[in-house]
Formats: structure tokens, C-alpha cells, sequence
């Protein structure tokens, strides 16, 4: 069964890619194609308003919440306005990623697969997490890292070994399959690591720290973008309309490099050439106007962009080579963000060689652990907490997990300011009858 849904998987995927790729391809052939992102993501948001409103969502997120609260259970239609909107929204300079729908895709595949069969509960959510798994090792060309992403991203801290072999399989497949229908991969082996020394080691450790901070800062600016986005009383096709505008117009100051996938500047990035320090904080930036305005897409390939792009500006900084710092940075995002640091690992290896892997993944579980109780999936679990020195209810979705502890914050600092009324009040009686 997980070998079958790997080919029903990578072939979806294939036909995604594919007609993805060609969309954006011809797009690109106009001058300024950004200057169609407007209509793009109006005619997205105009979609799941007015068409699907009850697919909206994003990608994996969409599918981590369907398996822990509909038991896997995914509307054929979620495959069909998943599939347009996110071809419209990046085909017209959108900045999303392609594995989200992907793995959406799959999985709603997989589910229509689970009808056929009639299973439910158990078996049903493990042919439908064989779908994320298989969706993720074909769209990226890593088929042991998409097995395990999709195992690990959700429930953060805990893997389900239950669904290890499951998976392993559903992704190899998907992945062996999704090539044979001609789709091609990026694999780009680092060909410079330095010899070990305690310096060195120390740098990478310190990456790792600089990582975390960029995965807490992704998250941020993404969470911020959704408080603007509800904090506009318009129409989401009008909200849509106006930020692809100024995203356009942005886009005549700074240059194209921040729309679409962005895949030049990456593999610019691990080849060790030069790149704007600001480039990881402008992509950010647009991926989340992109995403809380209308558009629709993944997260995973802005977060290799932004890992890459701030692996090349750090390694200034480190003293450390650009390249080799990118690819590390590429994979920590990952960890740090998504909370799969495993995943992260191992997708360095696939595609960076094992030279670089031990310390990817040094910088993955730093990364990990350093951005904290967040996620670029709400959806996902908080399974374990990273230190016990923080008081977090542990399995719960992150994004209740955050706003609980925000409340409790600021009841805390509500707590702080009322007490140093009440001192700053004592003292100033104090002094008054000293004065007296």
C-alpha cells in the first residue's frame, strides 16, 4: 500500500512540477513579469473566497491540521484549488515554495486512495502521512529526508516509528517514480570543507546560534504578517490587489531576485557567489505578504533561500567559506523553523555529500533548539519541550501553545509594571517623609 501511494504520489507530483514549471517559464519571457503579481494574487485570493472557501490554507500546514483533527480525511477539492492557486500565485512572481502543495497534493491523493480501500483511523492516516512524505522526497529529489520530514514535522520532538517503513518506502518510490516521468533535481556536493579544528567547530556552532536566530525571526515575520493582514478591513481579493502592488513596486527598486521561487540567487548562494547581506530578510518579508495576502504556496523552498542567502552573509562575519556556509544554512532553516532537525540532517547528505554532515547537523540541532516554541506550521504539535526551564503545555498545536504563553507574558510583565508602580509610589513616600 505505501509503494502504491508513492506512485500515485510521485506522478501527481510530476504533473504539479511540471505544469509549474511551465507556467513560470513562459511568465518569465515578459519584461517585468512581477508586474502581473497583483492580478496573481487577487485571482488566488478570489479563489478560495468566492470558489473554495473550505480549502483555504496552506500546504503542509492545511495537511498537519487535517491528520490530528479530521483523521486524515481530505476533500478531493483541496487538491484541485491547491494545484491552481499556487501555479497562479508563484507562475505570476509569488514568493512561496512548491513542497507545501506538493505535499497536499499527495496527500489528498493519498486519501482518495484511503476511500477506495474504505479504511479509517489508524490505517487512514498512515497512507495519508505516506503522501506527505513521498510529496516531499519528490519535489526536492531526497528521498530519505522526505521520508523521515514526514514522520517528524508533526508532532515537534517525537517521530512516529509506526510509520517509519511505511514512509521510507512511500518516499523512495515517489521519488524513483516522479525521475522516471523526467523530473530533474538539485544536488550540489560541497566541494570545499575545512579540516577539523576546535576553531572551526566553534564557528559552526556559532552558525547554528545565528541560524536559530533567523529561523525565530522567519516565524516572527510571518505571524506578523497575518496580525496585518487581519488588522485590514477589506475584501482579501482587494487586500490581494494592493499587496501584490507594493510588492511590484518593490520589486522596480531591489530587483527581481525576491519573487517566485527564487532558484538563481539559491544556487548562487551555494556556489559561493556574492550576495546582498539583506537578501534572507527581504525574502522574508516577501513571502509573508505573499502568503497572509492572498497567495498560496509552501514555505520549504523561502526557507532554503533565506538559510542559504544568510549562510553567505554570516560566513563574512566567521571567516568561514560562503558556499560551504549556505549549504549549512540551507538545512538549518529547516531544523530551526519546521522543527526537523533529523530531516534537516539527512537532506544534507543527500544533496551536499557526507562531507559537510556532521556539521549541518551540529547547526540543525542548534538551530532547532535556539528558535524556541514556534513553527511555520501552527498545526504542528508541540511535542517535547526544548528545555524544562520553560513552562509550555506540551501536545498542542504550536499555535495555541503561542498564544497562551504571549497571554501568560503579559500578565507577567502586566504583573512587573504594577509592582514597580507600587515601589516607585513607596519610595517616593519614603523620601517625602524623609524630606519632612
Amino acid at each position: 500500500l505505501a509503494a502504491a501511494t508513492g506512485l500515485i504520489v510521485g506522478a501527481s507530483t510530476a504533473a504539479f512540477v511540471k505544469t509549474l514549471n511551465f507556467g513560470s517559464e513562459t511568465v518569465r519571457l515578459l519584461p517585468h513579469y512581477f508586474f502581473l503579481l497583483p492580478l496573481g494574487l487577487a485571482s488566488s485570493a478570489a479563489l478560495i473566497t468566492y470558489l473554495f472557501p473550505n480549502a483555504a490554507g496552506h500546504g503542509a500546514n492545511k495537511v498537519i491540521g487535517i491528520i490530528h483533527g479530521k483523521s486524515g480525511r481530505i476533500p478531493p477539492i483541496n487538491v484541485l484549488a491547491e494545484f491552481l492557486r499556487t501555479s497562479i500565485t508563484i507562475a505570476s512572481g509569488g514568493s512561496a515554495g512548491k513542497e507545501g502543495p506538493a505535499a497536499q497534493i499527495g496527500t489528498g491523493m493519498a486519501s482518495l486512495f484511503a476511500d477506495i480501500l474504505r479504511f479509517e483511523g489508524q490505517d487512514r492516516r498512515k497512507l495519508v502521512i505516506c503522501g506527505i512524505s513521498g510529496g516531499f522526497a519528490s519535489v526536492f529529489g531526497t528521498p530519505i529526508a522526505g521520508a523521515i520530514f514526514g514522520i517528524e514535522v508533526l508532532s515537534a520532538g517525537t517521530i512516529k516509528y509506526d510509520v517509519l517503513l511505511p514512509s521510507l518506502v512511500a518516499g523512495i518510490i515517489s521519488y524513483q517514480f516522479s525521475s522516471w516521468l523526467g523530473l530533474t533535481y538539485f544536488h550540489h556536493p560541497v566541494a570545499f570543507v575545512p579540516i577539523f579544528t576546535e576553531g572551526f567547530f566553534l564557528k559552526v556552532v556559532v552558525a547554528g546560534i545565528l541560524f536559530g536566530g533567523v529561523s525565530f525571526l522567519f516565524v516572527e515575520t510571518l505571524s506578523l504578517g497575518k496580525k496585518i493582514s487581519a488588522s485590514v478591513k477589506l475584501p482579501l481579493p482587494l487586500k490581494a490587489l494592493i499587496a501584490g502592488t507594493i510588492l511590484a513596486g518593490l520589486g522596480i527598486a531591489i530587483g527581481d531576485a525576491y519573487f517566485g521561487l527564487g532558484l538563481d540567487t539559491l544556487q548562487q548562494a551555494l556556489e559561493g557567489g556574492s550576495i546582498p547581506w539583506y537578501a534572507f530578510l527581504v525574502k522574508s518579508a516577501f513571502t509573508s505578504a505573499t502568503l497572509n495576502f492572498g497567495g498560496s504556496g509552501g514555505i520549504g523552498t523561502p526557507l532554503f533561500f533565506v538559510g542559504a542567502t544568510a549562510g553567505s552573509a554570516f560566513s563574512g562575519v566567521l571567516g568561514v567559506d560562503p558556499a560551504m556556509l549556505s549549504a549549512i544554512g540551507f538545512v538549518s532553516l529547516l531544523a530551526g523553523a519546521a522543527n526537523t532537525p533529523i530531516a534537516g540532517s539527512i537532506m544534507a547528505v543527500e544533496l551536499f555529500g557526507a562531507l559537510v554532515a556532521p556539521y549541518a547537523t551540529v547547526s540543525c540541532v542548534i538551530s532547532y533548539v535556539v528558535a524556541g516554541h514556534r513553527s511555520v506550521y501552527p498545526a504542528q504539535l508541540l511535542g517535547v519541550k526544548k528545555s524544562s526551564s520553560i513552562h509550555v503545555e506540551e501536545g498542542m498545536p504550536f499555535e495555541l501553545a503561542k498564544a497562551r504563553y504571549e497571554e501568560r507574558d503579559k500578565s507577567v510583565i502586566s504583573g512587573f509594571i504594577r509592582l514597580w508602580r507600587l515601589l516607585r509610589l513607596i519610595w517616593r513616600r519614603l523620601r517625602h517623609s524623609v524630606v519632612k
